[in-house]
């Protein structure tokens, strides 16, 4: 959460000459509500069952740059569909997050106590992450333009 993913999705996809695409976008389109209103209104298991099919969905669809929401790694089905894909996971640490989004935004999963609850999700999750990543790309103190240049490095592609 806060790490950079749209932007940087989009600065690669430019890069790349290719198209861009966010499943956390498609969810919403779908729906027609925010993210945060489906987790209230819903729940996260609703949620996470709207996710895994818009991650199934756009992997079969689209050939350019995919941005995942965060959770999206929870399940083992969509762990599987990104394996053999080249996956980018941008990390940073709790103090770049409190610094990029204050950890005040509408995020369902930080409503009470931000920093510890940001810290459970990542030490949950990084592993999960890890695993289907083909590259790690740390994103503390850099710019969108010096992540982007590392993740195409870490891929080894070309800009188009």
């Amino acid at each position: 959460m806060g790490v950079g993913k749209s932007t940087i999705g989009e600065l690669l996809a430019e890069r790349l000459g290719v198209g861009y695409r966010d499943t956390d976008e498609d969810i919403v389109a779908a729906e027609g509500r925010a993210i945060a209103d489906i987790f209230v209104e819903d729940g996260e298991p609703a949620f996470r069952a709207l996710e895994k099919q818009a991650v199934r969905q756009a992997l079969a669809e689209h050939e350019g740059v995919l941005a995942l929401g965060g959770g999206a790694i929870l399940d083992a089905d969509t762990r599987a569909l990104l394996a053999g894909q080249r996956v980018v996971y941008l990390s940073m640490d709790v103090e770049e997050a409190v610094r990029r989004t204050g950890l005040n935004a509408a995020r369902p999963l930080l409503a009470v106590n931000p920093r510890k609850q940001w810290r459970e999700l990542m030490e949950a999750r990084r592993h999960l992450y890890e695993e289907v990543a083909t590259a790690v790309v740390p994103t503390d103190g850099r710019t969108p333009e010096e992540v982007t240049r590392a993740a195409l490095d870490a891929l080894e592609l070309k800009e188009a």
